[in-house]
């Protein structure tokens, strides 16, 4: 049988990792171990540099740059090392990768993608609607398509301090109108408007990973309970719960979406009860955290792919600590100039 050959991106695993080492890592750990190549957009991501679970790591064009080059770019790694399967996990990438998968299928790369309309159902100016159609609660949440409409609404509709979003990246907690006009000038300088301005919810932090087969049926799932977060609110420590509302809420989302593929939700909950917060639609980067407790949903979604579908695992053992800390490995500097002169970590 012909061994597959799986690339994988978001590979920067620094202080705000992508998931993608985590998926890397969650495959080397199953008997039938596809080639894993990482594709990486930083020479620096520390995932290029990671030979225990990356055959070889290519450099890639921006998604800004559009699909011509990304096409062009995948092509050639296709010829080099017989790319088949694709498992995009960065935010920013998916819609360029959502939009093209036809074509990706025509070259000979399997995705498990939602649809453009599923994509946009569960983004961050979405929630509104979507929340109540799934059984949980959304915070006050108002779009704004400038700095002067933001502090308007936090002078008359949303109570400080209050939370300035990216429709894609970065959150912040601001607790004056100084502080929201430097931060939704950051976003909006990095990322453009508009922003969403949100109603602070306190409480306890809980998120769960998934994983949709192509009807929309959860096949996997993990909960945890935040512990310790990074500034940038990264999961640090954190614990496996179960919690039967979240439980349904997945499974609600599910089938008001008919989501295909990986997921995370993120929430909190109160005396009020479960807020939706987010709903990230790739693997979050503690992905390994739910291989280690029995559920590798990267394996199932290799399953999906080349399946259709693939066994149930739904359980899961409680009170399982997972515990983040930083590492340092040493490698050649070979390898460092070949991203820079090849694209390409061995230089092929």
């Amino acid at each position: 049988m012909k061994q597959d050959v799986v690339g994988i991106s978001g590979i920067n695993a620094t202080d705000n990792p992508g998931p993608g080492c985590a998926v890397a890592r969650s495959l080397s750990k199953i008997r039938q171990q596809p080639k894993v190549v990482g594709l990486s957009y930083d020479v620096h991501d520390p995932g290029n540099y990671m030979d225990d679970i990356f055959s070889n790591s290519f450099l890639m064009p921006y998604p800004r740059s559009g699909w011509e080059s990304m096409q062009t770019s995948l092509q050639s790694i296709q010829q080099k090392t017989g790319l088949n399967i694709l498992i995009p996990c960065l935010d920013v990438e998916l819609p360029l990768m959502i939009r093209h998968k036809d074509q990706l299928s025509q070259m000979g790369i399997k995705t498990l993608l939602p649809s453009e309309k599923q994509f946009e159902l569960r983004s961050k100016d979405q929630l509104v609607e979507l929340s109540p159609q799934i059984g949980c609660l959304h915070p006050k949440t108002k779009v704004v398509y400038s700095l002067d409409e933001m502090v308007d609404v936090l002078k008359n509709d949303i109570e400080l301090p209050a939370v300035i979003k990216g429709k894609y990246y970065k959150a912040y907690v601001v607790y004056n109108l100084e502080t929201a006009i430097l931060k939704g000038s950051e976003i909006a300088g990095e990322w453009g408007f508009p922003l969403l301005v949100q109603e602070k919810i306190d409480g306890q932090e809980i998120n769960m990973i998934g994983l949709s087969n192509r009807q929309g049926e959860v096949k996997g799932r993990v909960s945890i309970k935040k512990q310790l977060t990074t500034q940038l609110g990264k999961v640090w420590t954190a614990v496996t719960i179960r919690d039967e509302r979240l439980d349904k809420i997945c499974d609600n989302f599910g089938k008001a979406t008919n989501w295909n593929g990986p997921f995370e939700l993120e929430c909190m909950t109160n005396q009020d009860g479960v807020y939706l917060i987010e709903i990230n639609p790739r693997f979050p980067a503690w992905v390994y955290f739910a291989t280690c407790v029995g559920v590798n949903l990267p394996e199932m979604l290799l399953k999906i792919i080349e399946s259709d579908d693939c066994p149930a695992q739904l359980d899961y053992p409680l009170g399982k600590y997972l515990v983040r800390y930083s590492a340092e490995f040493i490698t050649d500097l070979d390898k460092f100039q070949n991203l820079l002169s090849c694209g390409n970590r061995e230089g092929i």
